[in-house]
């Protein structure tokens, strides 16, 4: 039996959105790296052979990497909402927010970089997190 629970669906777009920009990284990356004949050196410290790739080449890997960070905390919360049954109304709309202005943030960073309208994006999805959490701690706690 098939269970429809709506704020899974901006979960599910977001690892999608995550996916793409993994695709979007190799297929810049490689082929810059290829151009520079560069060769994968395991034993350069972390990053620092990358750091040799143009800047708009790393930024699609500095925004994979950010799609790693925060947001594991809106899946967690978004996760616990669904199971607690409040994954509609503001909650719904919180976390479309979230994954609307993450997309947002990371079209922005891929393309142009432009660094005090990112960190913007940035306060506006966490604003949308910070409401999700606190939802669900008025929900578990009182």
């Amino acid at each position: 039996m098939l269970i429809s629970i709506p704020i899974l669906t901006p979960l599910v777009v977001l690892v999608a959105w995550s996916m793409v920009m993994w695709l979007w990284m190799y297929v810049t990356r490689l082929p810059a790296m290829m151009a520079m004949d560069m060769k994968p050196d395991p034993n350069a410290p972390r990053g620092e052979q990358m750091n040799t790739l143009p800047a708009s080449v790393r930024w699609k890997a500095d925004n994979y990497n950010h799609l790693m960070e925060q947001p594991t905390v809106f899946y967690a919360i978004v996760l616990a909402l669904a199971l607690l049954g409040y994954g509609e109304g503001i909650n719904l709309v919180l976390a479309w927010a979230y994954v609307g202005i993450r997309i947002a943030h990371s079209i922005l960073q891929a393309v142009v970089n432009k660094i005090e309208v990112r960190f913007l994006l940035f306060l506006l999805s966490s604003l949308a997190l910070i409401g999700l959490t606190f939802n669900a701690l008025r929900i578990v706690l009182w």
